[in-house]
């Protein structure tokens, strides 16, 4: 079977995230004061041959820590669709 995985890769909330920051100011300079805080991060599609949803997340999982993200500045959250 064939199976999306979308994944969400974002700085850890403990870290500076310079470009958020910078969005988040360029946002108040144009009157959109109700935002507080922007985080930009990136998102990941996978397509996975796999036998299930669970193995399809595994895979995805082992993606990301091979590949994906820093473990020293990111986490990630995995979405396995149809």
């Amino acid at each position: 079977m064939i199976f999306t995985a979308h994944i969400t890769i974002m700085p850890l909330t403990e870290l500076l995230d310079p470009q958020g920051k910078a969005v988040n100011e360029s946002l108040h300079r144009l009157q959109l004061n109700a935002i507080q805080n922007v985080r930009i991060g990136k998102h990941v599609t996978l397509t996975i041959e796999a036998n299930s949803k669970e193995e399809a997340h595994q895979i995805a999982d082992h993606a990301c820590k091979k590949m994906l993200y820093n473990a020293v500045m990111e986490n990630y959250t995995i979405i396995v669709g149809d």
